[in-house]
This record gives structure tokens, C-alpha cells and sequence, in this order.
């Protein structure tokens, strides 16, 4: 029965975001984005290894062939599994002073699916985007922190947040086009004491839609119709985004932020920036590889 998140790993990160379970290694990877690491966490040992790549690091997913698809500062790249960036797929062609990839997602087709952040926090210059074989297109525009990018079981809904907006919404998604439309508004977020607002998020086997809320120290199940049916308090004030692991697809790992947070929030959550845990009733869903010709 869940009853909330406990510590699996005070790995100590700026920015913890985008973890992903590889069913074939058994292995959780998630990044490290202000500090540019992509870690791999080997819950049967507890052992930890590090890549440090040579800028920030917002998003990744796992690729066919091993190694990486990564949204980095600079744009999406194919990176191996020892980090080193083998080739740029596209170019981030916003400002990129202001402007990074944060949040992604590899499609159900292989493709990737990954979104900007406006660093101003005001313009609304990010941008959801869609990588395949055929380049770099807009899905989404005039946003300020894309985020919580996440299908349906049937890849027939994308789900897609702005966190800055305390919006989460959905599009009708073609898997075999790689198109999305139909933008609806699924949750709205925050309140003058509530300030938690939906950062990355996951789809279970149910089709339930989990989402991290960041300044809102828990995590939300709801259903597909947009009912909330569940919350699971994180022992961080900043969780930033969950995914299913371990042999059953019924872990649920969450990663946490403790850069800019305030003092006194550190001192009343020494955990900030960790990374937890929570078993579920209900397993995820095996998150789709990458493949660059799709």
C-alpha cells in the first residue's frame, strides 16, 4: 500500500530530474542538470557511477544500440554510454543565453519529445519540440518551463505541462505521425498557500497520470479523466519528477532540487535534492528506446 516516498540515495543534486529505468540493465538513470551529470543508480548494489558532460543536461532517454538521446543547452544530442556527445540530431534554435532543453520523453515510435525552459521566468519563449528523422519541429509555443512530457498506454494522449503556469494539459497524439493537437486542459495547480505546481510526471499501467509537485513536497495520481485519486508526501519541499523501475515496474523513483531553495527550507528538509522511492500497487510502463532513423 503507498503511504510516501523514503530515501533511497542522498546523492545530493542541484537539479535531480529525468529518471529512467533501463529494463535490460535493471539500472536507474537520472541527471543532475546544473551539475551536468547523468547518474546511473544499480539498486541491487547501491552502487552509483557518474558522467560529466561538458553542459547542462535537461533531459535524456535511453537509445537503441545502448547510450543516450539528451537535451542539452546547446540542443538534442546522441551521446554514448561513457558521455562522450557523438553527434547533434538539432540544434536549440532559441536564444540559448536563455534558453535549455528541461523535460523529455522518447514517443512510442522512437522519436523524442522534448521541451525548452525560458530562464527570464516572463517572455514565454520556450517551446515543446519533436526530434525524429526528419529534424526539429515546434509541437508547442509560448511557454515558460515546458515540462512533464508523459503517454497514454496507447500513446494516443500526450501529456505536457508549464510549470510556471501551474497548467498541465493534454493533445490527441498520432503515433504514426508524430503529430499532436486537440490541447486541453487536464489539472490546474497552486493557490496562495499551496504554491506546488506540476514539474515532471508518469503514466502507470492504468493510464493514471503521477506528477511531481515542485514547492508542493508530494507527488498526485489521477485518473484519465482527470480525477485526483491519490498524494504521496515527498520528505523534500522540491520534487521535480517520478518514473517506475525495478523488476516489477513498481517502484516509483522520484528525484528532488535543492539549488536557489531557502535556508530555512533546507534545514527543515535535509533531504533536498535526494533521491526517493515508493512502492505502488499498480506497475508503470516500460519507457520506449530512441531510434534516430524514426
Amino acid at each position: 500500500m503507498q503511504t510516501g516516498f523514503e530515501l533511497v540515495l542522498d546523492v545530493k543534486a542541484a537539479l535531480g530530474e529525468c529518471p529512467i529505468w533501463s529494463v535490460e540493465e535493471q539500472v536507474l538513470y537520472f541527471v543532475d542538470i546544473k551539475k551536468s551529470r547523468i547518474h546511473r543508480f544499480d539498486p541491487s548494489s547501491n552502487a552509483l557511477d557518474t558522467l560529466t558532460l561538458p553542459e547542462e543536461v535537461g533531459c535524456i532517454g535511453l537509445a537503441h544500440g545502448g547510450g543516450f538521446v539528451a537535451g542539452l543547452r546547446s540542443g538534442i544530442w546522441l551521446i554514448s554510454s561513457r558521455g562522450e556527445l557523438l553527434r547533434k540530431l538539432a540544434a536549440n534554435p532559441e536564444d540559448q543565453s536563455i534558453s535549455r532543453f528541461n523535460d523529455g520523453m522518447v514517443d512510442p515510435a522512437g522519436r523524442f519529445i522534448a521541451g525548452t525552459v525560458d530562464e527570464t521566468r516572463e517572455r514565454g519563449i520556450a517551446s515543446l519540440y519533436r526530434c525524429d528523422a526528419r529534424g526539429l519541429e515546434k509541437l508547442a509555443g509560448g511557454l515558460l518551463t515546458s515540462n512533464g512530457v508523459a503517454f497514454s498506454p496507447d500513446g494516443k494522449r500526450l501529456y505536457h505541462s508549464d510549470t510556471l503556469r501551474y497548467s498541465l494539459f493534454t493533445y490527441d497524439y498520432d503515433v504514426a505521425s508524430g503529430e499532436a493537437t486537440n490541447r486541453q486542459l487536464f489539472a490546474r495547480f497552486g493557490s496562495e498557500t499551496d504554491k506546488g505546481r506540476p514539474d515532471g510526471g508518469a503514466v502507470d499501467a492504468e493510464g493514471c497520470y503521477w506528477t511531481a509537485l515542485f514547492e508542493g513536497g508530494r507527488v498526485q495520481r489521477y485518473t484519465p479523466d482527470g480525477a485526483l485519486i491519490g498524494e504521496y508526501p515527498v520528505p523534500a519541499k522540491c520534487p521535480t519528477m517520478v518514473t517506475f523501475g525495478g523488476p516489477d515496474l513498481k517502484t516509483l523513483y522520484c528525484t528532488s532540487a535543492s539549488i536557489g531553495r531557502p535556508e530555512e527550507e533546507l534545514a527543515e528538509y535535509p533531504l533536498s535534492g535526494a533521491l526517493f522511492a515508493m512502492r505502488t500497487d499498480v506497475p508503470g510502463l516500460a519507457k520506449p528506446l530512441f531510434n534516430p532513423e524514426a
